[in-house]
């Protein structure tokens, strides 16, 4: 028994010796290697390991220059860049949004003047949602009520145009525009469309700078421009950040045609069948009509956008 418990160990000290000098050889470098594979189309495929994101270069908001050679400034740029990467179903959830949106609000931004990349706010406002903030701002550029009115919304009971991606994104626009004449810069404008024109310049007359990357600010509104950035540099660039997607797996925006409407309208769920569609579906297409009836006294004419036929299932 002692001879064959002593052959034991012996085989057992052996084997351990083997398997760590196998390890050893087939162990990967220092250096963090990639693991690619493809899928059944032979696209590129990342594995799940986390990986420290390589820093872009020349990152820009509207044509004005990033300094990422300020460490702090790379330290919020790179911070928003992890956190934004590795929140994956969030990430994913807005790439699949602007496809459908974006075609909308990108020709308005235009026609208006606004660089491009401020569609990007309204990501980082809303999602691309008809979000309702906890101060009451709403809709996809999250506007006060008292600044849709200035702006010439209309905003009551049974009509709430922030809600109305098309005239909300002009009010945006609107907005931006005054900022920019008053900060001189795109930047500035986008900060103060978080903070509010006279809380940045309160904070640029008390730090004595005049450039968004040198003021102290809040959390929210420190980071909001680096989340705009990212998210910029994600959307732009998805697969480069481990998004693997088709086509088909993004959302479409609905053709719709417009029906014109400036009388009272008593009941919007025989209205909706009217056209072959149902309650829901009208409310999708029209969130800015808040009420299941519109009083309209004053006759104003109203444009409701229905979608075009066979979009939806026939209500029966």
């Amino acid at each position: 028994m002692k001879i064959l418990k002593s052959a034991l160990i012996i085989v057992g000290l052996l084997t351990i010796v083997f398997v760590s000098v196998n390890a050893t050889q087939q162990a990967p470098n220092s250096k963090i290697q990639e693991y690619v594979k493809t899928n059944a189309n032979d696209r590129p495929v990342k594995d799940y390991n986390i990986y420290a994101l390589p820093m872009p270069e020349n990152i820009n908001f509207a044509g004005e220059e990033v300094p990422l050679d300020d460490p702090d400034i790379y330290e919020r740029m790179d911070r928003e860049l992890l956190v934004n990467t590795y929140w994956q179903s969030n990430a994913l959830l807005l790439i699949k949004r602007a496809n459908k949106y974006f075609p909308i609000i990108e020709p308005i931004l235009k026609e208006e003047g606004i660089p491009d990349d401020f569609k990007y706010l309204a990501v980082i406002e809303s999602g691309l949602t008809q979000a309702v903030s906890p101060a009451g701002a709403r809709g996809f550029w999250q506007i006060m009520k008292g600044t849709g009115r200035d702006y010439g919304l209309e905003i009551n009971d049974n009509v709430d145009e922030r809600y109305h991606i098309e005239k909300s994104t002009r009010v945006a626009a609107d907005y931006l525009k005054r900022s920019k004449a008053k900060f001189g810069s795109w930047t500035m404008a986008a900060a103060a469309y978080n903070a509010g024109n006279r809380g940045v310049e309160r904070q640029l007359e008390r730090q004595k700078v005049d450039d968004y990357y040198e003021l102290l600010l809040n959390t929210e509104t420190g980071r909001y421009m680096f989340r705009i950035l990212a998210l910029k540099e994600i959307l732009t660039n998805p697969e480069q950040y481990g998004f693997n997607f088709e086509e088909k797996h993004l959302y479409k925006n609905i053709l719709t045609r417009t029906v014109k409407v400036d009388t009272v309208v008593n009941d919007f769920a025989d209205f909706a069948k009217h056209f072959n569609i149902n309650y829901k579906i009208l409310k999708i297409h029209n969130p800015w009509l808040r009420e299941a009836h519109l009083n309209n006294a004053s006759r104003k004419e109203y444009e409701i956008k229905i979608p075009e036929e066979n979009s939806y299932t026939a209500v029966k």
